[in-house]
């Protein structure tokens, strides 16, 4: 163990210093690092320096942090808290970004992408190969190369040359050289005289440069107020034809500062209106309502076997034009609802040989439920699910079209910002309704990203906003507009169903709230928070629990299912609400729907009532149905249409010939044979109440019907066959699994456990051996042979002796461990290990060796 008054000289060592906290922090920060657990800090150092892992938590910094890291990149190795603050500030000094510099230096360590104590930070070695400027890779401060970089390629007379003629005295050697040059860049008075002798278009130069990009394009005869910067090295070249700004010059000229606008503080999500909190959660519910009815209206469409699935998967474009004709909404509001219906498991391919889309058996148990609870579990799909229905019609990195239900709409960060946005607006005073640009602006100073994301293709659909907005972005423009949607905002403010669904505390008064507003238009004063804190996403235990409160706060809000209609003279009924399961169902059979909202209004056609005669229903039935359902009389030409298609229902009977007709009433046949239209039918007399013909009955049956005839299709036995829907369902399917970003963040039982094992292998490979053994390093295990190790563990269950040994279990992973021996017999060791914090026994084949520890 390191002594805590030394500082440490690598990050290992710094990581040694940590107390569990500590660790507990950077290893929830950053799970990858324990995925699987190292052996020692030593090897959890070396991963913590790995390329990938520093880039993931790079995109996890905030602005500041992130400038700040990009600070230090550019600042010595080691740096000073001192010089830190002076390329953060500048030379005049910034309150601001002195009273968060401490923070975001705090989140640097904690991640451990900084490490030393304040008069010696360093930066890890891959965090600043990344964000140190290079001819390749341009810093975001602006910054070039420092003068000991720049001038690394040029020769010793020419370095002397800029010496002079910058006004030092002449070295002995270049490097001696270069140090001068760099304290003269570096020394604002002496650097203020040179730069007041230079003629005003090199300082216009100058002025180009500054913040960047520091490099620039001369002719071979360069200008003279060119070659005056060049002679006195304020412009140094790189390569034949560019010159590059020094970064001590660049520095001087910025008065000291990296970034020409530090972001210390992060912008406010400002509320453009608010609105009395029932109104947003009225408007919220009838939202919600309307989710509802859209997603059972969509599965109804697909009952009997929804569209084909396409061979590389997915529902084709024509098949995504007819649902949303169907559900009378835009084409991406239609692959939102089929991407949430299937996120939830309602909705899923046959698996056939003739594949299609439909109704899983679990959407019938969604429907058995009552609608509040309906809408959370709906919710909750939307909430966790990394499928993103906004990237329908765009294409992937390999040029291939995204269809909905299709692969490749999964995008790891899609629930966690989801997640950010609604925290974002819960953190607004009760109804209130942010900026849209507000928000955007907060999520891109919370992440900004440096590039693509890790996993996400370089080319990603923008057409569907019209512009190059990131992907976390347009992730972040979904969700407000998807939240409306869904029901979790109302008129653009969260609701309290909403704020409940993934575990916000209810709205209350703040202090420095004001009053209550008058009216939908009036504007809340801005509320500047700092880093508000940022909801944790819930484990699956807490979600459910969180949906279901959810689903009890939205449950008073939905309107009561009616169970009448109002019939109305024009052969139409006006449903005033939402209809009871049972009524829907048997008028939906019985009459065609008109036109949907608030109230929906069915219309009742020939067609419509001959479809309830085909499922069963008799005149009589259908009579007593509506005068049971209607607050109205049932009007006279409805009872007459129903009585006329009964009539002539089933006067014609189809049979299987191939197929036959047979009627009572020969003149009627006489007609159908006398009608033209019947000539593709190929009709045949066999008697005079008979007509046969080789197309199928259901050829026949829709012939007669497109003729105007009510026909019936009968049996073998002459019976009349009643026809009903049929409701074809999916074998039984499982929602789709979430693609996480990385392994999870551990829960505090595996922290604990993880912190543990890695402190003793650290024990076991830092603690020196009895006879002056060094300690083994990056997890080698001790070698003995088989005699040595059962003496030396039988002489320790004697003098009570601690000892260190290689394991490899019986999966072939090897471990180092500290053990106490209690009992050694029949080939087995029982000890007390110290790595495990428990007695355990060990078959002694399975030691790879042994060595004790000094007493020490």
């Amino acid at each position: 163990m390191s002594n805590p008054a030394t500082p440490p000289r690598s990050l290992a060592e710094a990581l040694r210093a940590r107390d569990d906290a500590s660790l507990a922090v950077l290893l929830r920060a950053r799970p990858d690092l324990i995925t699987p657990v190292p052996t020692d800090l030593t090897q959890l150092a070396t991963r913590a320096g790995t390329r990938a892992s520093v880039l993931r938590a790079l995109e996890r910094l905030d602005r500041f942090a992130l400038q700040t890291a990009e600070a230090l990149a550019v600042a010595g190795d080691p740096a000073s808290y001192r010089e830190l603050l002076g390329l953060m500030a500048g030379d005049g000094g910034d309150a601001a970004v002195a009273g968060e510099l401490p923070r975001a230096v705090a989140a640097l360590r904690d991640q451990a992408l900084v490490w030393g104590d304040d008069d010696r930070l360093r930066l890890v070695r891959t965090a600043r190969e990344v964000l140190a400027p290079s001819p390749q890779h341009p810093s975001p401060t602006g910054l070039g190369p420092a003068v000991r970089e720049a001038t690394s390629g040029m020769s010793p007379g020419r370095i002397q040359e800029i010496v002079a003629a910058a006004g030092l005295p002449s070295t002995h050697d270049s490097v001696s050289a270069v140090d001068a040059l760099t304290k003269l860049f570096g020394h604002r008075k002496k650097m203020a005289k040179l730069l007041a002798a230079a003629p005003a278009e090199s300082r216009e130069v100058l002025s180009r440069l500054v913040w960047g990009p520091p490099y620039g394009q001369i002719t071979p005869e360069p200008a003279a107020h060119l070659r005056w910067l060049l002679d006195r090295g304020l412009l140094l070249p790189t390569a034949p034809g560019t010159v590059v700004l020094p970064r001590e010059v660049a520095l001087h000229l910025r008065e000291g500062r990296a970034h020409r606008e530090p972001e210390p503080v992060p912008p406010a999500v400002e509320p453009a209106a608010v609105h009395r909190p029932q109104v947003v959660d009225a408007t919220a519910a009838g939202q919600a309502y309307t989710t509802l009815a859209t997603v059972e209206e969509l599965l109804k469409d697909w009952d009997e076997g929804g569209p084909a699935v396409l061979r590389a998967g997915g529902l084709s474009v024509r098949d995504l034009k007819r649902t949303a004709v169907a559900l009378d909404v835009p084409e991406p509001v239609a692959a939102f609802w089929v991407e949430l219906a299937y996120a939830a498991g309602l909705l899923a391919s046959d698996g056939e040989a003739d594949e299609r889309y439909a109704a899983t058996p679990a959407y019938d148990e969604w429907l058995d439920r009552p609608p509040a609870e309906r809408w959370a579990q709906l919710a909750e799909a939307w909430l966790t699910a990394t499928r993103v229905s906004g990237l329908v019609g765009g294409r992937d990195a390999k040029d291939r079209a995204l269809s909905a239900l299709g692969p490749g709409l999964d995008r790891s960060a899609a629930p966690e910002v989801r997640h950010r946005v609604l925290s974002l607006l819960a953190a607004l005073p009760e109804g209130a309704a942010p900026a849209p640009d507000s928000v955007l602006a907060r999520l891109r100073w919370e992440r900004p990203l440096r590039g693509p994301q890790v996993g996400v293709p370089p080319r990603e659909p923008s057409r569907a906003w019209g512009n190059g907005d990131d992907l976390r972005t347009r992730l972040a423009r979904w969700t407000l507009s998807e939240a409306e949607l869904l029901g979790v905002t109302g008129r653009g403010a969260l609701s309290a169903h909403g704020r409940a669904l993934f575990g916000a505390p209810a709205a209350g008064k703040t202090s420095g709230q004001a009053a209550e507003p008058s009216g939908p238009g009036d504007k809340l004063p801005v509320h500047r928070h700092h880093l508000s804190p940022a909801l944790e996403p819930l484990s699956p235990p807490e979600q459910a629990v969180a949906t279901a409160a959810a689903g009890r706060l939205l449950a008073p809000l939905l309107p009561e299912p009616l169970d009448h209609v109002l019939l109305q003279a024009d052969l139409t009924a006006v449903a005033p609400g939402p209809l009871r399961r049972p009524l829907a169902d048997a008028l939906g059979i019985l009459a065609d729907v008109e036109s949907k909202g608030g109230a929906t209004v069915y219309r009742f056609t020939p067609a419509s009532v001959r479809r309830a005669l085909d499922a069963g229903q008799t005149a009589a039935d259908l009579h007593a149905f509506l005068a049971t359902h209607s607050r109205t009389p049932v009007p006279q030409p409805l009872a007459y249409l129903i009585d006329d298609v009964a009539r002539r229902h089933g006067h014609l009977r189809v049979g299987a010939a191939s197929a036959y007709v047979r009627c009572d009433d020969d003149t009627v046949l006489n007609e159908i044979m006398a009608d033209k239209r019947a000539s593709g039918l190929r009709l045949r007399r066999l008697a005079p109440t008979v007509l046969a013909t080789q197309a199928d009955p259901a050829a026949l049956l829709e012939g007669l019907r497109a003729m105007g005839y009510a026909p019936a299709a009968e049996s073998a036995e002459g019976d009349v066959l009643i026809t009903r829907a049929h409701a074809h369902r999916t074998p039984p399917r499982t929602a789709p699994e979430p693609v996480p970003d990385g392994p999870p963040p551990p829960d505090s039982t595996l922290l604990a456990a993880a912190i543990r094992a890695i402190r003793a292998g650290d024990l076991a490979a830092t603690t020196p051996r009895k006879g002056g053994g060094a300690a083994v390093r990056g997890g080698e295990l001790p070698r003995t042979t088989a005699a040595e190790t059962l003496a030396t563990m039988q002489a320790a269950v004697l003098t009570g002796d601690t000892l260190w040994i290689g394991y490899v279990n019986a999966e072939g992973t090897a471990s180092q461990r500290v053990i106490a021996p209690i009992r050694v017999e029949g080939g087995f060791v029982t000890a007390y290990d110290h790595t495990a914090d428990e007695v355990r026994t060990y078959p002694l084949h399975r030691v790879t060796g042994v060595a004790e520890l000094a007493e020490d």
